[in-house]
């Protein structure tokens, strides 16, 4: 974790008002899944107004939505709120050279880093993992400022980061933290730090 990251996290642990922080991953995109992908532009193979009627069960009303520019993301939160707010810092990771190339095309080994040094993973072209995470939280900080829930609507890689993060997990476990296609994940930040209440809700 970057002594950027740490300092915030003090900060944000140091904070007497409480947090109830939603993570919504996207409905499932349109796309071969022998396809590796991050920052494509994707449609969905869902039905978005289904999706988000469900998902209007499990979320606070009258929240703040922020969400990932992508419209795998972007159209899901538009239905969820009219007021929903892009950021692009909460877009999916960029793979480079690897966007949209079969997993079976990638040299021996291409992903062996994620198992061992996550956080020092970067693919031909791509943006470094470390890069990702740290954007990720910046957006995060700004947007928990002066409220007391926050709905963030975005992808599998920044929502293992972040929440990888506020719950202490070191980089290299990051991988077990697997968001499920439209789904909520809920975690309760107080001053004695963040809870889990509920994961792929």
């Amino acid at each position: 974790m970057s002594l950027h990251i740490r300092n915030k996290m003090n900060e944000l642990f140091r904070l007497s008002d409480p947090l109830d922080l939603y993570l919504v991953r996207h409905p499932r995109p349109d796309v071969d899944p022998a396809l590796c992908y991050g920052v494509t532009d994707l449609p969905v193979a869902e039905d978005i107004a289904a999706c988000a009627a469900r998902l209007r069960t499990v979320l606070p009303s009258g929240a703040a939505v922020v969400c990932s520019p992508l419209a795998r993301a972007r159209l899901l939160a538009e239905a969820l709120s009219e007021g929903a707010q892009l950021d692009e810092r909460l877009r999916e990771l960029d793979f480079g050279e690897w966007e949209l190339k079969p997993f079976a095309d990638i040299p021996a080994g291409g992903f062996d880093v994620w198992g061992s040094s996550l956080i020092d993973f970067r693919a031909p072209g791509g943006e470094p993992y470390a890069d990702m995470a740290r954007r990720v939280w910046d957006a995060f900080d700004a947007h928990r400022r002066g409220r007391s829930t926050l709905v963030l609507v975005g992808h599998n890689g920044p929502m293992r980061a972040l929440t990888g993060t506020l719950l202490g997990l070191p980089a290299d476990r990051w991988l077990n933290l697997e968001f499920d296609f439209g789904r909520v994940t809920h975690l309760a930040i107080g001053p004695l730090g963040p809870k889990l209440r509920a994961f792929n809700r």
